[in-house]
């Protein structure tokens, strides 16, 4: 019995553990910002054209799934650009924030990060999540999901160029949604 391989370059695999390493690195920086409540940190983080968008979940039967959720242009959870997360951002310093004062304790946890080459300078992202807050004495709320960001290399720092993230729930137990995903 022979074992057939594929030869392997190993430049190309120096390369992308070391992508690998680098972008793990940025997604457990930025889960620290959030947890952190580093936001003014957090959004430098955002290109300027980004789009960052939660669509609905919506039960269907499996000859449906492809309409599981809902697309851009369609209701969603956030459909923001860069100025709509930043006035987020700016109102949680305001003091009048009401959902977030006192301000909720998070946990973002990210996990199977796999990344892809989406050509010229930008690469797919894809990870999972699992969002944990606290607030109060007793609120708890969990989201877990999974992320598809495209990241781009701009000035030589890593930045989220649009970021969609898919919840796993069809209903949001939760009193709000506040926090960033």
């Amino acid at each position: 019995m022979t074992l057939e391989t594929t030869p392997v370059d190993p430049d190309v695999e120096v390369r992308d553990v070391l992508r690998q390493y680098e972008i793990e690195q940025f997604y457990y920086k930025e889960a620290a910002l959030l947890d952190g409540h580093r936001y003014d940190e957090w959004i430098k983080l955002f290109a300027d054209d980004v789009h960052y968008f939660m669509p609905i979940r919506r039960t269907m039967t499996r000859r449906q799934i492809g309409r599981e959720f809902t697309q851009p242009g369609e209701m969603a959870y956030f459909d923001e650009n860069k100025q709509q997360l930043q006035t987020r951002v700016d109102k949680l310093s305001t003091g009048t924030a009401w959902a977030e004062d006192p301000p909720s304790r998070t946990r973002h946890l990210i996990t199977n990060i796999r990344v892809e080459d989406a050509g010229g300078f930008e690469l797919l992202a894809h990870s999972n999540f699992h969002l944990y807050r606290t607030r109060l004495k007793s609120e708890i709320d969990e989201w877990v999901g999974r992320r598809e960001d495209v990241l781009r290399r701009v000035d030589g720092q890593l930045k989220i160029a649009k970021r969609f993230v898919y919840l796993d729930q069809t209903i949001l137990q939760s009193a709000n949604l506040s926090n960033f995903f």
